[in-house]
């Protein structure tokens, strides 16, 4: 009996198509295939696996919640700090980028539409 590798974020949303937006054009993701569920959301993949869910809650009247609640953040193990960094400049994105102590990996913090904070991961040693 084990636990294995996180298999992915599900995100409450009045913001639906914009975070939709926001994970594709900002974070290159892909919206794709999503079970047949009697509530809206959408699926949002990377390399064919669905790893952030979103849940529309607008229909319900429930009330947004702000920032990420309880949990701080989701991070990602990503490739091309640089590239990265120049896209979020084009498009008029914020973000901190910064180096973990050690010199061995870069990060880049950004807000989805919802405010949770999403950390972008670089190993150092595959930037250079």
């Amino acid at each position: 009996m084990g636990v294995g590798l996180l298999d992915h974020v599900n995100i409450r949303t009045c913001m639906l198509q914009d975070t939709v937006r926001f994970y594709e054009d900002v974070l290159g993701l892909k919206q794709g295939p999503r079970p047949e569920f009697p509530f809206p959301g959408a699926w949002l993949y990377s390399d064919g696996k669905a790893v952030v869910h979103l849940v529309d809650i607008s229909p319900t009247g429930e009330q947004q919640k702000p920032d990420s609640g309880v949990v701080h953040h989701v991070a990602f193990t990503s490739t091309g700090f640089a590239g990265m960094k120049r896209h979020l400049q084009a498009i008029g994105v914020a973000f901190d980028a910064r180096e973990v102590p050690g010199g061995e990996l870069w990060q880049i913090f950004v807000r989805d539409p919802n405010g949770v904070m999403i950390e972008l991961n670089y190993e150092t040693a595959n930037e250079r």
